[in-house]
């Protein structure tokens, strides 16, 4: 279960921000000038990040698990994509390699979490999801809203054994050399072995065709 402690924190600065956004909020860049300027920001950060396409509303980010959690010595590629309405709207985001939690589905890498979706607020930007959201959601996972139920019936059984499995997770998905693997990297490469496997099948039929 999430420590009372962060919830309360978060409530707390949450309601400390509430003025204080109103006031702030007429006072923003249209949402294409806010996307550049906290994109700019996470890029000028200590985060590597790797841009999807020529806009600037979707990319990868490398993300490290905290200390104090079996998730450190972890690697992660983070897909993050910015809806036309951010800040206003929360931004998705999703793990590309593998990653053991309740609170993340195994097979699309789909985040849960709800500090993100529900109490997101125009305030906070990029380097937050990366210096505090996603961090908090690695040392405390909530078991009782899982996206991978056998995570958090283990989690809730037996925590060792569970710490066991994340640690055997980053050990197998979670290397430096894993995160440049990706679904459109995979498909490439796919493609490209077809072509060779055809181009294969020409020259040896060329071939059968000389006397």
């Amino acid at each position: 279960m999430p420590e009372p402690t962060c919830l309360g924190l978060l409530f707390l600065v949450k309601k400390s921000q509430f003025l204080l956004s109103k006031i702030s909020l007429n006072k923003m860049s249209s949402p294409s000038k806010r996307r550049e300027m906290d994109l700019m920001k996470l890029m000028m950060s200590d985060y590597k990040v790797e841009m999807i396409n020529d806009g600037m509303q979707e990319f990868y980010v490398e993300f490290n698990g905290p200390k104090d959690s079996p998730y450190h010595g972890g690697v992660w590629k983070i897909r993050v994509e910015l809806p036309d309405a951010y800040p206003y709207k929360s931004p998705s985001i999703g793990f590309i390699n593998k990653i053991y939690h309740p609170n993340v589905d195994e097979m699309s890498g789909s985040v849960c979490l709800d500090v993100i979706n529900q109490t997101w607020s125009p305030m906070f930007d990029l380097v937050n999801v990366f210096e505090v959201f996603l961090p908090q959601l690695l040392l405390y996972p909530n078991p009782s809203d899982p996206l991978n139920g056998e995570a958090a019936a283990l989690m809730m059984r037996d925590r060792a054994a569970y710490d066991q499995k994340v640690k055997e997770y980053c050990e197998k998905y979670a290397k430096p050399e894993d995160i440049g693997a990706k679904a459109e990297d995979m498909s490439s490469d796919e493609e490209l072995s077809e072509d060779e496997f055809a181009a294969s099948d020409d020259d040896e039929i060329a071939g059968k065709a000389d006397p």
